[in-house]
């Protein structure tokens, strides 16, 4: 399978099984397209009619590009075939450990932003703070079933965590003094919307935390229309400069600063910029996910500009790479040399399986999407897995057990999707939600060509002599 796309004047070629990505002239894009089902001798016939006025097209030339496409698929980079199909079966079979957990250590927050999927931070549930024994037992509980895997991962999310920091703290230390005695190394990442940011914070998260996740939708204008104090009032001036002076403490380790884009700004670019404006580079931007009744949810008729504003973001980004004030978006982290593993791009994130949410009552969720849906409970974290057949579920959740994912050129890199947007768009851990396969599928073409433009940009550095 094929994916043959036109963008920022490259024409580029994806071979979806090999992962090969092929930047190709005009003669050789329109070859490609005929190939599989024409004759050579027709290929021809139809190149020397459509380029019979271009006297740089030989019938010649022609046949060395058919040659040529012939010789890439020979050595697998071009009409590869589907070589793991039969693999996907063989996963629903394999023995699965536990390898990361998502503490939601507050169901409550101090804002109250309207679009939240968590209902507030309540998730449709009572208010409630994580204690350190269940913190402690979920920390043995992910080492007594981490299985081989040596980095155990540790989500802190809410609501907001820092209503629950001596929780945090305390959990943290727990898990360090294990990692020793089991060998293991724990990875922690913090989620925070800001507003309790302070000194003592800052230097706990820069020093204990891999990664952080700020909430920042962008200008002061979007960002307070959605994300409100629980009085009401815009958060964008209070937690600006936190973040600011957060990121700078926090020197070359890993943080993002994460938004939400709804229907009232579909130019969201214009919030990426002015994030990276205000000195942050390393950004994502998501679409919102929401009941489509709700004012702010995005439409159909609001793809072709969030199309056109994908783009807008990589040709940008190209530029401003090229300026020397470049940043990274995390849908643009495109790795087309050494990607993650088969199994990770068949079966995704893990959730159910690999990963699970526990609530501060330590019931446990196949992820934090799911927190709140007594269908989705499996169990909690002293007697384990009580619903093995849910499990099986997201075990047998891939990129080939969805219909309509077949005969799509994008889905060993989305693995199917998110489970938990399928569920609450069609009903089914595995339906497709349409219009976000959409977005997924131009967030790859798009990152694809960025990746294109920085491999020609170095090519032609190294070409150029050294000027002494």
């Amino acid at each position: 399978m094929i994916h043959q796309y036109k963008l920022n004047g490259y024409n580029i070629v994806l071979d979806t099984y090999s992962g090969g990505v092929h930047v190709v002239d005009d003669l050789a894009y329109e070859i490609i397209a005929y190939y599989e089902n024409t004759p050579v001798e027709k290929i021809v016939t139809v190149m020397m009619e459509k380029y019979q006025n271009d006297s740089s097209i030989s019938e010649k030339e022609i046949r060395e590009t058919i040659a040529a496409v012939e010789e890439l698929k020979n050595d697998g980079q071009l009409f590869t075939e589907d070589e793991f199909k039969n693999l996907s079966i063989d996963l629903k079979k394999r023995q699965t450990h536990l390898k990361a957990l998502c503490f939601n250590v507050a169901h409550t927050c101090n804002l109250s932003c309207e679009y939240c999927f968590a209902s507030q931070g309540k998730y449709n549930g009572d208010r409630a703070i994580m204690t350190f024994e269940v913190g402690k037992r979920a920390i043995d509980y992910l080492l007594e079933n981490s299985g081989h895997h040596r980095n155990l991962d540790i989500d802190f999310f809410g609501g907001e965590p820092l209503m629950a920091w001596n929780v945090v703290k305390q959990i943290v230390a727990y898990a360090r003094s294990k990692e020793t005695e089991y060998k293991k190394t724990f990875r922690f990442t913090f989620t925070t919307n800001g507003m309790l940011l302070n000194d003592e914070v800052t230097e706990f998260l820069n020093k204990e935390m891999y990664n952080v996740v700020l909430s920042l939708d962008g200008r002061k204008e979007v960002h307070d229309r959605l994300r409100k104090t629980v009085n009401g009032k815009g958060s964008y001036d209070h937690i600006v400069p936190k973040f600011q002076e957060f990121v700078e403490k926090r020197g070359d380790k890993e943080y993002y600063v994460r938004g939400t884009y709804t229907h009232n700004n579909v130019d969201f670019t214009n919030d990426i910029f002015h994030i990276a404006d205000l000195g942050f580079d390393k950004l994502s931007m998501e679409p919102v996910i929401c009941d489509p009744r709700e004012p702010y949810a995005l439409t159909e008729k609001d793809l072709p500009e969030i199309y056109n504003q994908y783009e807008i973001l990589a040709n940008e980004m190209i530029k401003r790479e090229e300026n020397g004030n470049g940043f990274t978006f995390y849908h643009y982290m495109l790795d087309l040399s050494e990607g993650p593993c088969i199994q990770k791009r068949l079966n995704g994130c893990g959730s159910g399986t690999e990963y699970l949410a526990v609530t501060p009552w330590g019931e446990l969720f196949p992820c934090h999407q799911f927190v709140g849906d007594q269908e989705y409970s499996m169990g909690n974290i002293w007697d384990g897995i009580t619903k093995p057949e849910t499990q099986c579920q997201f075990k047998e959740n891939n990129c080939y057990s969805k219909p309509e994912c077949q005969d799509c050129w994008a889905k060993l890199y989305c693995s199917g999707g998110c489970p938990a947007n399928a569920l609450h768009a069609t009903g089914s851990l595995n339906g497709t939600y349409d219009f976000s396969c959409d977005i997924f599928r131009k967030r790859i073409e798009c990152s694809m060509m960025v990746k294109v433009a920085e491999s020609i940009r170095a090519m032609e550095k190294e070409e150029q002599p050294d000027i002494i």
